[in-house]
């Protein structure tokens, strides 16, 4: 659940919805990745794939090393990267480009992409005490930045959006891993929908809470002006655009490995009840 928090949009439907209006080249679109930080962002995808065993129930520790060696290969950062950048080069226009690289860029953005960059590696467990001990102590000071935070998420669409995702990954991961036999009983594809859905409202409810106390975390050194301003600059049409392509790609890729992953855990370990 800590990576699909970002999650969004469906892959398919925004690259047939994005029509650039200048293809940007390599150099450009490793740069944005650069000052963005959605380098780094791919990057951390490797760590959420510890919780992939999970959604089979079954635990990491069982697959000993071999587990963290299927995950270093499938999510290697280069490979990742030259993914990204080919369909960015495709989908990004030039001037959403220039927007977003220009806000990153800015003092407040080098900040804010530092920030973030730290985050994505720091321990979870960790990370989830502290951002609760601070997310009390906005909320005794009448700080407005957990409504800010529910505000950005809405601009970049990490709840709806967030748990489409998540479900369309779980559900291929999952019959992936029964179509390869590392799951004994098989399940229809519709059935499984909809049992899964069945989760929804609480994944929801979990997944803002998580969001707020992640981002109180995260951005611990940032006064209420600022997140404001960062509220602010999600809120536009470019940003938002920007948003709805990097998610796409993370879905995309994530999906990708994660149907990979379940065809290499076969050889791993014996058939496993859903």
């Amino acid at each position: 659940m800590r990576f699909f928090i970002a999650l969004c949009f469906n892959f398919l439907l925004i690259i047939s919805a994005v029509v650039p209006s200048s293809a940007a080249d390599r150099n450009a679109i490793e740069t944005f990745m650069k000052v963005t930080g959605f380098d780094v962002s791919l990057e951390s995808m490797r760590v959420s794939a510890s919780d992939a065993p999970a959604m089979l129930g079954l635990d990491a520790a069982d697959f000993g090393v071999s587990w963290k060696r299927i995950a270093d290969e499938l999510f290697e950062p280069e490979s990742l990267k030259n993914d990204a950048v080919g369909i960015l080069q495709q989908a990004l226009s030039e001037n959403v480009l220039v927007h977003a690289s220009e806000f990153y860029a800015s003092e407040l953005g080098i900040r804010l992409v530092k920030a973030e960059n730290l985050s994505h590696f720091e321990d979870s467990d960790q990370k989830k005490i502290d951002g609760e001990l601070i997310l009390a102590e906005l909320v005794d000071r009448s700080s407005p930045q957990p409504q800010y935070f529910r505000e950005m998420a809405d601009s970049i669409g990490a709840l709806e959006s967030g748990i489409r995702s998540f479900r369309e990954v779980q559900v291929r991961f999952i019959m992936a891993a029964m179509s390869a036999g590392l799951i004994d009983r098989q399940i229809d594809e519709a059935d499984l929908r909809s049992m899964l859905a069945q989760q929804d409202a609480e994944i929801k409810t979990n997944m803002l809470q998580s969001l707020i106390i992640a981002n109180s975390y995260t951005y611990r050194n940032f006064t209420d002006l600022e997140i404001a301003q960062y509220r602010d600059a999600l809120a536009t049409d470019e940003m938002k655009e920007v948003y709805e392509l990097m998610n796409a790609i993370h879905f995309a890729l994530m999906a990708d490995r994660y149907e990979q992953m379940a065809l290499k855990m076969v050889k791993l370990h014996p058939l496993q009840e859903l």
